[in-house]
């Protein structure tokens, strides 16, 4: 949509100053640490999606989609 920027992959993890996203930015990216790292995140992450979604809202971000789907 024009004049909205879209959300950046981690910003989220990076903005909490998250210690698995701290760990993941000293890896280099595609190394198996680093997706070793990332794995670890998908299957437990340190937050929920109550806090995400409440920091969409405080941070000004709008979840849409089209009517039809």
């Amino acid at each position: 949509m024009q004049g909205y920027v879209d959300y950046q992959r981690r910003e989220f993890c990076k903005d909490l100053q998250c210690p698995q996203q701290v760990e993941l930015e000293a890896q280099k990216e595609g190394s198996e640490e680093c997706e070793k790292i990332r794995q670890g995140c998908k299957d437990a992450c340190r937050y929920t999606t109550y806090q995400f979604h409440h920091w969409l809202i405080e941070k000004g971000y709008l979840i849409v989609r089209p009517e039809k789907a």
